[in-house]
């Protein structure tokens, strides 16, 4: 039911109940009869009563209508809702379909705008194309007025040459002529020619034949001039010059602690050459020029250093050998880049020391040097004998002494001086032992082996000594 109409038909009855009730106090305070009174009342309850009926029903009737309407103004509203929700889902199937047509057509619209660049770029090549076709075009044409003017020409031509055929005819002829006599020519020139190629081959035969002349002579040439310089015999002044010029400078500082603790240093420094014995270098001394002493009991040295030095340049020298056949000779070995460095000129060792009666002795320390004649002794067979006398010292001559280098007369060395009248030739570079120079050698225990060597020449001949 309506809220109003309830609303309305409380109100409504609200009123009556007043009304009447109003009606009857009225009545009991005129003093009118009961009976008359209370069936007018009665009466007019009764009609009251069915009024509100008859208004309640009306109302009831009217809800009822009002009910009824509302029932079908909402199945009406259902039914438009229905409507409208199957018009919401058509519209959404309507929006999905044109989604995918929209997606169907931006893909075709990409796919329409690359074919139209690929058309662009295909009518751009076409136009390029037909750019260059109509000037191959123009060019064919071109080409074919000029063949057909050349067609034209050749025509002309044609008809010249076959107005001049007769004449031709008669230079063929001639021709002819002319071409047996250059093949008869031309036979005479291959028989020259074969003739001409022999020729040349013996020449080439000849030519070779002198150059391995040439080739002997230069070699012939070379040991000529070799044995020409090695049996030339070079003066004592220029053998001295040379000396001179590429002697080296040896110095050497041992080390070793003295009785009660006292330093006993000893240095000495000598005069030296480099030499070689086709494969090594070494500088070579006698043993008196080092601070070593050949001597039996022997000294132990803590420290033995050196260095060579030569044209402002010095190298230090990494070991001493003492020489197998003598250990009054010792040598050091120098690498090739020391040689270098010292930039001295390298000695060889003389090849045949018997090829001159005379040699050159040159003073290590004196600086003094002279013609000397030697001998060969047979029982000492690796010396020679120097000629050394008493009276040649006493009246000022030349005498060699111990340490002094012997050179051969043609500048190669001879050896070294052991004693004031021998001198060890020498032949290859053999070591008896060997001082590794260091800050610290007493590992080498140098007494023992200086005492060693010392009692091997002492076994020597006594003219040896």
């Amino acid at each position: 039911m309506n809220r109003s109409i309830l609303i309305i038909i409380c109100d409504f009855l609200l009123l009556s109940l007043l009304t009447f009730s109003t009606d009857l106090s009225k009545i009991a305070g005129q003093g009118e009869q009961p009976t008359a009174t209370v069936a007018v009342a009665t009466n007019q309850v009764e009609q009251g009563g069915q009024d509100l009926a008859a208004v309640m029903k009306q109302a009831l009737e009217e809800e009822r209508k009002s009910h009824q309407q509302l029932q079908a103004e909402l199945a009406r509203a259902r039914a438009g809702a229905e409507q409208q929700q199957q018009l919401l889902g058509e519209r959404d199937q309507r929006a999905r379909q044109l989604q995918k047509q929209e997606a169907d057509l931006r893909q075709r619209f990409a796919a329409a705008q690359t074919r139209i660049q690929s058309l662009n770029q295909e009518l751009q090549n076409s136009s390029a194309e037909a750019s260059a076709s109509r000037e191959k075009l123009a060019a064919i044409q071109a080409e074919d007025q000029k063949q057909s003017d050349l067609a034209a020409a050749l025509q002309r031509q044609l008809a010249q040459l076959a107005s001049s055929n007769q004449v031709v005819l008669a230079e063929k002829q001639q021709l002819a002529s002319r071409l047996q006599v250059a093949e008869v020519e031309k036979r005479a020139a291959a028989e020259q020619a074969a003739l001409m190629q022999k020729q040349v081959q013996v020449q080439s035969a000849e030519n070779a034949r002198l150059a391995e002349g040439v080739k002997a002579l230069a070699t012939n040439s070379g040991a000529l001039a070799r044995e020409i310089r090695e049996n030339r015999a070079l003066a004592p002044n220029t053998i001295f010059n040379e000396f001179v010029s590429n002697r080296v400078q040896a110095a050497f500082y041992a080390y070793r602690t003295g009785f009660l603790g006292v330093d006993s240093t000893k240095d000495k420094t000598t005069e030296t050459i480099l030499v070689s014995d086709g494969t090594n270098i070494f500088a070579l001394c006698h043993v008196q020029d080092t601070p070593l002493t050949l001597w039996s009991p022997g000294k132990d040295w803590t420290s033995l250093t050196g260095t060579l030095e030569h044209s402002a340049t010095d190298v230090p020298i990494q070991s001493l050998s003492f020489d197998l056949q003598d250990p009054r000779v010792v040598f050091m070995p120098v690498t090739p880049a020391q040689a270098r460095s010292l930039g001295c000129n390298i000695y060889r060792i003389s090849s045949d020391p018997y090829k001159f009666q005379d040699a050159v002795v040159v003073g290590a320390q004196a600086g003094y040097y002279g013609e000397c004649n030697f001998q060969i002794d047979l029982d000492t067979p690796q010396y020679v004998k120097l000629d050394h006398s008493l009276w040649k010292g006493l009246f000022g001559k030349f005498n060699p002494s111990r340490g002094d280098m012997v050179f051969s007369r043609n500048g190669e060395l001879l050896g070294i001086m052991v004693n004031s009248t021998y001198c060890l030739t020498i032949h290859r570079f053999a070591a008896a032992a060997t001082f590794q120079f260091g800050r610290d050698v007493r590992a080498q225990h140098t007494g023992t082996t200086l005492s060693q060597l010392f009692s091997y020449v002492f076994q020597l001949p006594v003219r040896l000594q």
